[in-house]
């Protein structure tokens, strides 16, 4: 359990410590196996947001959370998702980042300049972009190539939070295509 001054250290991400879980999210993505289809599932997940106190990287000092995502689709047992990751708050910087993995071999830093009492701000990595940026495996880079990320956060109190994100993806022979999710999650402990 993390302490007052703890979260006060931590910005605009401090509300964010705990366990979280959404049971009404939506997954819009390239359907299998012909990739012009577009499949909408409705999913469960839950987050785990905990404290890793200073992360003094020489001039800067960062706080920060580590974190876990896992998703369900409704009525299923496996996981269709996860990500894990570290929310970073650069105090004098005024920056929130997401830096995160997704085990089908995508690494994002996705970042932007937030208040520290912000309730609600947005993050965006690009392709090629050597601070806030992305990198695929080759497979997806030349299947699905992730060209930019997107996600914005709102804070509706102590208890709940949303978000929704935007993974954009260049399909061979195919328009740009908006991978989007977004939930509403509750405070489950924390």
């Amino acid at each position: 359990m993390a302490t007052k001054e703890e979260l006060i250290q931590l910005g605009p991400l401090g509300v964010l410590a705990g366990v979280w879980e959404g049971k009404a999210g939506t997954d819009v993505a390239p359907a299998d196996p012909n990739r012009r289809a577009t499949a909408t599932s409705k999913f469960r997940e839950r987050m785990t947001f905990e404290p890793i106190g200073l992360v003094d990287n020489h001039d800067q000092s960062l706080y920060g959370l580590r974190y876990l995502t896992v998703a369900w689709r409704l009525g299923e047992e496996n996981a269709f998702h996860q990500d894990t990751g570290y929310w970073l708050w650069d105090a004098t910087a005024k920056h929130v980042m997401r830096c995160f993995i997704v085990p089908r071999g995508v690494s994002v830093i996705a970042g932007g300049q937030v208040e520290p009492d912000a309730r609600a701000f947005a993050l965006a990595a690009d392709l090629g972009s050597p601070t806030f940026g992305i990198c695929s495996n080759p497979y997806l880079d030349r299947e699905f190539k992730t060209v930019r990320f997107t996600m914005k956060v709102t804070v509706h109190g102590p208890d709940s939070f949303a978000y929704e994100e935007d993974t954009v993806l260049e399909i061979p022979g195919q328009p740009t295509f908006h991978h989007t999710d977004g939930n509403t999650l509750h405070r489950i402990t924390g």
